[in-house]
């Protein structure tokens, strides 16, 4: 093969590559956007959306509050470390709130929650994408975004934020357990800067970030559960595939909305 013509396969190959991307970043586009209009739009399947509440919800509490704890407690003994070089160690409890509140708080539930609920969805729905479970209720004249999208997505944007607002105390309260136990803060000193520091708006950035997560990762679980094929394989490729755009796409916005928030 001439330089010539591994020049053409080569570019070839990065032209069919970007083509696949941008068709890919389209239908996804458009799912989202049915998706979302899917929530505001009847029939209202209430029975559905409360059990989705009670499973996505509830049964994420356990994972979200114990990986908030050690988070809150590894970030303020680094914060601690790193405050010790430059005699700024009386900043702990300022910087324990603000970094949870606003940052970690919602990316750690985000991330918790893409991993439990945005595998299950994925997976529950490519599975009667493969069985023909979605035809079927196409046949039975049920819309599939109104009865298995809707209340998923809605579920997860409901409970995300009060994931947040539960992590965002939990993890404080790891800073602050400690705070007190180990870097020798005391308890009323450490408490009155902590209330002293943080502002409502802190913590309505971090619920607003949860709202968007939450959208991202139902959204990621259907589209990929929704567009599975090529049986158990091609459900098990979809539930990997959810987690990891849940997760990546999670980054990506927090990134964005902290810029547009900082500016």
């Amino acid at each position: 093969m001439t330089h010539r013509n591994l020049a053409l396969v080569v570019v070839q190959r990065i032209g069919a590559g970007a083509l696949e991307a941008f068709e890919v970043s389209g239908r996804t586009a458009l799912f989202a956007i049915d998706a979302f209009l899917s929530i505001l739009r009847p029939p209202w399947h209430l029975a559905e959306l409360g059990k989705q509440l009670i499973r996505i919800g509830y049964f994420s509490l356990p994972v979200v509050g114990l990986t908030a704890i050690f988070i809150g407690a590894a970030l303020a003994i680094n914060i601690y470390t790193g405050g010790a070089r430059f005699n700024a160690e009386q900043f702990v409890p300022q910087i324990v709130v603000l970094g949870i509140t606003r940052e970690l708080g919602p990316v750690v539930a985000g991330l918790m929650v893409a991993g439990r609920v945005s595998a299950g969805i994925a997976a529950e729905i490519g599975t009667m994408r493969v069985t023909e479970q979605i035809d079927a209720l196409r046949t039975l004249s049920a819309n599939p975004m109104n009865y298995l999208i809707a209340p998923r997505v809605a579920a997860t944007m409901i409970v995300l934020p009060l994931l947040t607002l539960i992590a965002d105390v939990i993890g404080v309260a790891g800073g602050y357990a400690v705070g007190v136990t180990t870097l020798d803060f005391s308890g009323p000193v450490y408490l009155r800067n902590t209330s002293d520091f943080l502002e409502a708006g802190d913590v309505a950035i971090g619920l607003w970030k949860a709202l968007v997560f939450g959208f991202i990762i139902a959204v990621m679980g259907a589209y990929h559960g929704f567009h599975s094929a090529g049986g158990a394989r091609g459900v098990g490729r979809a539930t990997t595939n959810a987690v990891v755009s849940a997760a990546v796409l999670i980054l990506a916005a927090n990134y964005m909305i902290t810029t547009l928030v900082v500016k």
